[in-house]
């Protein structure tokens, strides 16, 4: 583990410590450890490679263990999981919304916001006077580097594109 950890990492731990107390749960070494590691990761981690990490530093954590400090980090609402393509699940660390662009070739994940989907969203909710509680938008393709692998898309007289209407 880092020698330094982060203020924000500290806070999500005491959030997490603060479930932990009202769950009557109790905060072990193991829990700490796996918790601060996935806080100081960027972007969506599978189980599998939180374990590979949590192991160089602790090779008698199990992947059970890793498997039920996940399932709390996301009853606590601290982490999102994320069913994307592939069968397994990524993790990330709960935070201002965002929508995601998924390659279905590589794996890769870009996170974005955009205002105008947003509000758009928002006025077909009010059309079908319907109350939103969440959402998520998840496009699926091909990245940049995944097409030009065996320049996908263009040969094949593919748009990289919806029409736009006229």
């Amino acid at each position: 583990m880092e020698a330094a950890i982060s203020i924000k990492t500290v806070a999500q731990l005491e959030k997490l410590n603060a479930h932990l107390l009202a769950c009557g749960l109790k905060r072990t070494r193991q829990r700490d450890l796996i918790a601060t590691v996935f806080f100081q990761e960027e972007g969506h981690i599978s189980i599998e490679e939180l374990c590979a990490k949590v192991r160089r530093m602790d090779a008698r954590i199990s992947v059970a263990t890793v498997y039920r400090t996940m399932r709390l980090l996301a009853e606590s609402g601290l982490v999102h999981p994320h069913h994307f393509t592939g069968g397994h699940t990524r993790y990330e660390v709960a935070g201002e919304h965002h929508d995601h662009l998924i390659c279905t070739r590589c794996g890769s994940i870009v996170e974005f916001e955009d205002k105008q989907i947003e509000t758009l969203q928002a006025a077909v909710a009010r059309r079908h006077d319907f109350f939103i509680l969440s959402h998520k938008m998840e496009i699926y393709g091909l990245c940049k580097d995944c097409r030009a692998l065996d320049n996908f898309g263009e040969s094949a007289g593919l748009r990289t594109q919806l029409p736009t209407e006229s």
